[in-house]
C-alpha cells in the first residue's frame, strides 16, 4: 500500500507538471492494489476527473490556459471519443496502438532534440484554420483514446508540440480533455465495470496532492527545461505503450 501511494503521489506530480502520467497508475493498481487489469483501468480512470478538475483550477488560476486552442480540442474530443470506443468493439486496434504509440515516441525525441529551437505555431496566423486544425487533433485525441484507453494527454500533449504550441498553454489544455476523457470512460464503466472505491478515494487523494505540487513546478521551471522534460516523458510513455501494443 505504502508503494503504492508513493506512485500515485507521483502520478499527481507528472499530472500537474506536463499533463502526462496517469498510464502509471494503471500497472500499479494492477501489481500492487491486486486489481485485475479492467478494474485498474476504470479505477485509475474514475481518478482523473478529480486531478483533472484540480489541475484545470490551478492552471486557470495562474491564467496559463488558452482557452482558444482548449475548446475546439475539446469539441473534436467529446464528438469522436464515442466513436473511438464503438470502434474498440469492432476492429483490431493493435495496428492502431502502434501507430499512436510511435506518434508519441516521435514527437518525445523531436521535442527533446529541439528543446532549445524557438519553434512557430502552425497557422499562428491563420486563426480559423488553426481552429479547424485544432478540432482535428482532439478528434484524433478522443478517437485514439477510446479506441485504446490510452488517455488524451498522452496523445494531446506530444501532437501540439509538434505543432509549435508553447509547453505550458499545452499542459494547460490537457488537464481540461483530461475531464472530458475521464468522465466519458468512466460513464462506460459505471454501466459495464466495476470499481475498487476504497482505492479509488485512496489513490485520488495522493494524486490531487500531487497535482498541487506539479502544478507549482511546472510554473516554475524554465521553458527550455520544460519542453525537454515533456519530450523525455514522451519518448518513455510512448516506449512502454509500443511494447504494450506489440504484446510485451
Amino acid at each position: 500500500m505504502a508503494w503504492l501511494l508513493a506512485i500515485s503521489l507521483v502520478v499527481g506530480m507528472l499530472i500537474g507538471a506536463v499533463g502526462i502520467g496517469g498510464i502509471l497508475l494503471i500497472p500499479a493498481l494492477n501489481i500492487l492494489g491486486g486489481l485485475t487489469i479492467q478494474e485498474a483501468m476504470a479505477t485509475a480512470l474514475a481518478t482523473f476527473i478529480f486531478t483533472g478538475v484540480i489541475g484545470t483550477f490551478s492552471f486557470q488560476r495562474r491564467g496559463s490556459i488558452d482557452w482558444s486552442i482548449t475548446v475546439p480540442l475539446c469539441i473534436g474530443a467529446a464528438i469522436f471519443g464515442f466513436f473511438g470506443a464503438w470502434a474498440n468493439a469492432k476492429i483490431n486496434a493493435q495496428a492502431l496502438s502502434l501507430i499512436l504509440s510511435s506518434i508519441i515516441v516521435f514527437a518525445g525525441v523531436y521535442t527533446f532534440y529541439t528543446k532549445n529551437k524557438k519553434k512557430s505555431v502552425v497557422f499562428q496566423n491563420r486563426p480559423r484554420f488553426q481552429q479547424v486544425l485544432l478540432i482535428g487533433v482532439g478528434a484524433v485525441v478522443g478517437f485514439g483514446s477510446g479506441l485504446t484507453g490510452v488517455g488524451g494527454p498522452a496523445l494531446s500533449v506530444p501532437m501540439m508540440i509538434l505543432l509549435g504550441f508553447p509547453p505550458l498553454s499545452t499542459i494547460g489544455a490537457s488537464q481540461v480533455i483530461q475531464i472530458l476523457a475521464a468522465i466519458s470512460g468512466t460513464a462506460g464503466n459505471l454501466q459495464y465495470g466495476s470499481f475498487d472505491y476504497k482505492l479509488l478515494v485512496i489513490c485520488t487523494l495522493f494524486e490531487v496532492i500531487g497535482v498541487v505540487a506539479g502544478v507549482r513546478i511546472v510554473h516554475a521551471m524554465n521553458a527550455q527545461v520544460l519542453r525537454g522534460s515533456v519530450g523525455v516523458l514522451c519518448i518513455l510513455v510512448g516506449a512502454g505503450l509500443l511494447m504494450r501494443a506489440l504484446g510485451f
